[in-house]
C-alpha cells in the first residue's frame, strides 16, 4: 500500500488529536524543570566497521558535528544495518516520497510528527488505535472519509471529532475502581 496516505492520514489523526493537546496544562517553566544533561559526543573509534564505511561522508568532520546529530546518525545507520533488504528498500522508497513533497508541507508534517511526539502515552494510543481502525476499513470508505474531513469547515471538523470521542467513550470499558 502507498505510504504517502498512510503519512496523510497519520496527519489527519494527530488533526484529530489536537482538542486533546489543547486540554493539557502548559509544561512547568523552564526553570522549575531539572536540565536535561549534554548529549555526549560519540567517538568515530566506537563505530562499528560497517557503521564507519556508511557514514564515511561524515568521517572527516565527525568530530566537529554536534553530539546530538553524532548520536542520531549513530542511531540511523544502527537501524539501517539492521533492516532487511526490502526494508531498506521501502525505506528508501519513503525517503524519496519525502524528498518530492514541498518544503511547506514537509514543515507542516514534521510540526505534526513533533505534537504527536510530545502527547502522553495513553494519547499516542489512542491515535494509533484509530489509525489502525481506519486501515481496517475498505478503500472506498477510507477514501470517502478523507473527501469528508477535507471537505469539512473547521466547525463540521471540530464536531466529527466530538462524535468520534463520543463513540469511543460508549464503547469504551467501565474504568475499575
Amino acid at each position: 500500500m502507498n505510504k504517502l496516505p498512510r503519512l496523510l492520514l497519520l496527519t489527519v489523526l494527530c488533526a484529530l488529536a489536537v482538542p486533546l493537546w489543547a486540554q493539557q496544562p502548559p509544561p512547568p517553566p523552564a526553570a522549575a524543570a531539572p536540565a536535561a544533561a549534554p548529549a555526549a559526543p560519540v567517538q568515530w573509534s566506537s563505530l562499528s566497521p560497517q557503521q564507519q564505511q556508511l557514514l564515511s561522508k561524515f568521517g572527516g568532520q565527525w568530530n566537529t558535528l554536534p553530539p546530538e546529530r553524532q548520536q542520531a546518525l549513530a542511531r540511523g545507520s544502527e537501524r539501517w544495518l539492521g533492516m532487511s533488504p526490502e526494508q531498506k528498500d521501502q525505506a528508501r522508497d519513503r525517503f524519496q516520497r519525502w524528498r518530492a513533497l514541498p518544503p511547506e508541507q514537509r514543515q507542516a508534517l514534521r510540526g505534526r510528527w513533533q505534537q504527536f511526539q510530545a502527547l502522553p502515552p495513553e494519547q499516542k494510543a489512542i491515535v494509533r488505535e484509530n489509525f489502525h481502525r481506519f486501515q481496517q476499513l475498505p478503500p472506498q470508505q477510507r477514501q470517502m472519509l478523507r473527501e469528508r474531513w477535507r471537505n469539512a469547515t473547521p466547525a463540521q471538523r471540530q464536531q466529527m471529532v466530538e462524535r468520534a470521542r463520543a463513540r469511543r467513550a460508549e464503547h469504551a470499558p467501565a474504568p475499575r475502581h
